[in-house]
């Protein structure tokens, strides 16, 4: 049997031999037969806009050097797929994985909150209503 799977090689993985129909429909069926779509999750900056309905995405990440083992930034550009234009520049951006839309993108831009706005919604209290300081605070006319 053969799995395959956008992210990785085929995988031929040895099957029982058929003894007849009803044994081969009866038999249980090895762990790996659903699809293998593990990736890891790409997040990056925009970097340019200029072509219709696709975006450059710089992703950055963080690789020790083979001879010295410090780590290194690793800067990769990738083509996204963009279709209401609705990204500018400096924009930060999700890639999910997709069909091969053209040549070049294999990617579809997806919105990411910026990152202090995440923080601060969870860090922050939720608000009290300040009918208390209204009521208190003379109104000036």
């Amino acid at each position: 049997m053969l799995l395959s799977s956008s992210f990785a090689s085929p995988l031929q993985l040895p099957l029982a031999p058929n003894v007849g129909a009803g044994a081969a429909a009866s038999a249980p069926r090895p762990a790996l037969m659903s699809r293998i779509s593990a990736m890891k999750q790409l997040t990056g900056r925009v970097v340019t806009t200029k072509a219709n309905k696709t975006v450059g995405v710089e992703v950055v990440r963080l690789a020790p050097h083979p001879k010295y083992h410090r780590r290194e930034r690793i800067k990769k550009k990738y083509q996204a797929h963009d279709p209401e234009n609705q990204f500018k520049v400096g924009d930060v951006v999700e890639l999910v994985a997709s069909r091969p839309i053209s040549k070049t993108k294999h990617f579809l831009a997806v919105p990411v909150p910026p990152r202090d706005t995440r923080r601060k919604a969870q860090l922050l209290p939720p608000l009290q209503s300040d009918e208390d300081g209204e009521a208190a605070a003379p109104s000036v006319q």
